[in-house]
């Protein structure tokens, strides 16, 4: 996730974020042993519905291995590596946070992806990139933490090649306050969520059209669901290293917070695709 506003730069920027993975990858196996995306699964995918979410999302926008794909706010750079691997393309991954861009290239050696991905720390809102640089731009779990979202999506416009698609997988403002902290803010003062009406308009605005656009709700809440009662059954033996070891102790609540809302209908989950205007 890429954050903008000082609270919310504040909540993903723990120190020690490299030091804490490689110690719970140590229950992996050696620091020599290469990893797997799918092994990293649990930790790596900072959203909603995890790998299955962004399996959907490269399909939906029909990413191939020509397409240069840039992925804002990639977190410590799971959704990027996933793609990278499955659909035989090379991605640029971008986040605010140097902790998690450090990260991301650690765990990009451990999983022989150094060649196919890379990651720089920047703004989603003004990166150094030339126009028309990227074939599809993928944003997941970001745009709540943007309060310019017109400057957002002007310049995801700026950095698509005429025909080129942004593919978006995005927590909405459902019926009511969420209930806070949650895995993106820790309070309401940096938040920023749009319902879906708001969100497609601000999209158009910048100059992209609708190819394909999916209210993901129920999914997400299953999704909830299964979490909920999976960790109600509290199985023994070691766990898989999860979003914890980055996002530290309180985890639990934020991920709790974040089922509730999605269960209330306070929050929806939106997976959508849209076009570059050609000229």
């Amino acid at each position: 996730m890429s954050q903008e506003s000082n609270g919310a730069h504040a909540h993903y920027a723990a120190t020690g974020i490299l030091e804490r993975i490689r110690a719970a990858l140590a229950a992996l196996g050696p620091q020599d042993r290469p990893l797997t995306p799918r092994e990293l699964g649990a930790m790596d995918q900072f959203h909603t519905r995890g790998h299955a979410a962004t399996a959907e999302l490269a399909e939906l926008a029909g990413i191939g291995p020509g397409d240069r794909v840039l992925d804002l706010g990639c977190g410590i750079g799971g959704p990027a590596r996933l793609i990278a691997q499955s659909r035989g393309c090379r991605v640029t991954g971008v986040d605010l946070s140097e902790g998690f861009v450090e990260a991301a290239r650690y765990l990009s050696l451990r999983t022989g992806q150094q060649d196919r991905v890379e990651f720089h720390c920047a703004s989603a809102l003004e990166l150094g990139f030339a126009d028309a640089s990227f074939d599809v731009v993928l944003l997941q779990h970001v745009a709540m933490n943007i309060a310019q979202r017109d400057r957002l999506y002007r310049e995801i416009r700026r950095l698509l090649a005429p025909g080129g698609r942004f593919a978006t997988y995005d927590v909405l403002r459902g019926r009511g306050e969420p209930h806070y902290p949650a895995p993106w803010a820790r309070e309401a003062g940096d938040s920023f969520l749009l319902d879906a009406a708001s969100t497609r308009q601000a999209v158009e605005a910048a100059g992209l059209r609708v190819l394909a656009w999916r209210d993901d709700t129920q999914a997400a809440r299953e999704w909830a669901a299964q979490l909920k009662a999976a960790a109600a059954a509290a199985p023994s033996g070691p766990a898989t290293p999860g979003l914890g070891v980055v996002m530290g102790p309180d985890f639990p609540l934020l991920a709790g917070n974040h089922a509730r809302n999605l269960l209330e209908g306070r929050v929806e989950v939106l997976m959508a695709v849209f076009e570059a205007a050609r000229a």
